[in-house]
């Protein structure tokens, strides 16, 4: 059996007397989507900010092509360029045209020549559509382009597995869309992909396995039509009945 690019070993994460995350567990394979989902508060986000190292973890160990990511002498710099991370909220430097932040983290991080990195960015901002807004400041973009130009930002790192931590849930109904078509996309190129989503249709067409989290712990994981349509766990039937409701999907 092939070794997982990150191995997840019964992480805990605590805030004072709250346990966010308990004893979790499960592996990412090369060129697997993961969806994670479940209820605001479950864990996801926090789940994943452990994994990219913005948050601590009290408990457990997290592995990067089997090397502890928590030891002491690993260089965790180097690992967060491996593993690219997109937020709810862009966070595009405002003061930088579109173009300069998809450079800047290629030259100061990763010091690579600024042709390069300008090459590089370019290509990246052609894969999401973004190119012909390359001279644009953020906050001349809608906030679908805005999360496209994050996108790029990230891939343009050249990362091994990308980190979504509910990437549509600040846009509009219409801009959705075009984000889930680049993730898309990328998932079709074979980028190792873990996102925290509430698009369920998404996780059903996208993912290779679906993790369902409620209070800090995967209750079920599996392939999508198992987990989505057969799910063998009450908490998650009842997630989904919920959630269906809620969307006025039922």
């Amino acid at each position: 059996m092939k070794m997982s690019i990150i191995s997840v070993e019964h992480l805990e994460k605590q805030y004072g007397d709250h346990l966010v995350l308990r004893d979790i567990d499960f592996q990412v394979q090369s060129k697997e989507v993961i969806s994670i989902i479940g209820s605001s508060g479950s864990g996801k986000s926090t789940l994943l900010r452990c994994i990219n190292l913005l948050e601590e973890p009290t408990g457990g160990d997290i592995r990067y092509h089997g090397d502890s990511v928590l030891a002491k002498n690993f260089d965790r710099n180097t690992y967060r360029t491996k593993v690219g991370m997109v937020f709810q909220q862009f966070n595009l430097f405002k003061n930088m045209s579109v173009l300069d932040n998809c450079i800047i983290g290629q030259t100061k991080i990763l010091k690579r020549s600024p042709k390069e990195a300008k090459a590089v960015a370019l290509e990246q901002l052609v894969k999401v559509g973004m190119d012909p807004y390359r001279d644009a400041r953020p906050q001349q973009l809608s906030g679908g382009q805005q999360q496209r130009v994050a996108i790029a930002r990230a891939l343009a790192m050249s990362p091994e597995v990308m980190l979504f931590d509910e990437p549509t849930s600040a846009l509009d109904p219409e801009m959705v869309g075009e984000v889930l078509k680049s993730m898309t996309n990328l998932a079709e190129e074979g980028m190792t992909m873990i996102v925290v989503t509430h698009e369920m249709a998404f996780a059903r067409d996208v993912s290779s396995r679906v993790c369902f989290m409620d209070q800090g712990v995967i209750v079920e994981e599996g392939n999508p039509f198992d987990v989505l349509n057969n799910p063998q766990h009450d908490r998650t039937k009842d997630f989904l009945i919920r959630y269906h409701n809620e969307s006025g999907l039922a």
